[in-house]
């Protein structure tokens, strides 16, 4: 399965902290290696290139068992090993969104760097949220339910004015605007108190919500929230 544009040159997927080298079938987080089970690779692999399509459980299984007839229990399985390699939760998908009665979908953002004689691109403080790639402005913006909010999350459990993050220069920080549910960072269970520095590939929740921050310069292609 190619994941390369028709080049010869070998391509490495970023998608939140993880690269996805497909040429070498090797995932890496951090620098550091993470061992698949081949299938749950091949799964992988898979749902990124096909991204943002969702797959039925039909054309998954003809893919990755095209020789032999399995299950959807199989699938399932192997999809619960793939979502625990990356840390990823069924209810509040990163990475691999169930598609209800119909299959999977890739729903993280992946960026392919550019070559070294690519001109360097600005980076764009932006929040995403599944698919929905949200650009934040110079100065306050406002994450909530409210019609106004620069980051709108209509759905409950998310305040009309949840949160916001102040963009200055090169620096984003997060503060809670007396939240009824919280705002949290990380993986961390106590909610946030004081206004917290957001570093590039940071995630955080609006109550229940799973949110991601970035920063960096964007060559990949996502889905930007032309809303506001």
């Amino acid at each position: 399965m190619a994941l390369t544009p028709g080049s010869n040159e070998r391509v490495r997927l970023h998608f939140g902290e993880f690269v996805l080298d497909s040429e070498s079938r090797q995932l890496f987080r951090g620098g550091e290696e993470i061992h698949l089970q081949p299938k749950a690779f091949e799964l992988l692999e898979l749902l990124v290139s096909s991204r943002p399509k969702a797959l039925t459980k039909l054309q998954i299984r003809q893919r990755l068992w095209s020789d032999a007839f399995v299950s959807d229990a199989s699938l399932t399985v192997l999809v619960a090993d793939l979502r625990s390699v990356l840390g990823d939760d069924a209810k509040e998908p990163r990475y691999v969104r169930t598609v209800y009665g119909f299959g999977y979908a890739f729903a993280g953002e992946v960026v392919t760097p550019a070559s070294p004689d690519a001109a360097p691109a600005m980076a764009a403080p932006r929040v995403i949220w599944g698919r929905r790639v949200t650009p934040l402005v110079e100065g306050e913006n406002v994450l909530g339910r409210d019609e106004t909010a620069a980051v709108r999350i209509d759905v409950p459990g998310v305040s009309r004015r949840h949160a916001r993050i102040d963009v200055r220069g090169d620096q984003a920080i997060l503060e809670d605007l007396g939240s009824k549910n919280g705002t949290f960072l990380g993986e961390q269970e106590a909610p946030v108190r004081t206004p917290v520095l957001l570093a590039d590939g940071a995630t955080f929740r609006l109550g229940r919500i799973l949110l991601l921050f970035r920063s960096t310069a964007e060559h990949g292609s996502t889905v930007t929230d032309g809303s506001r």
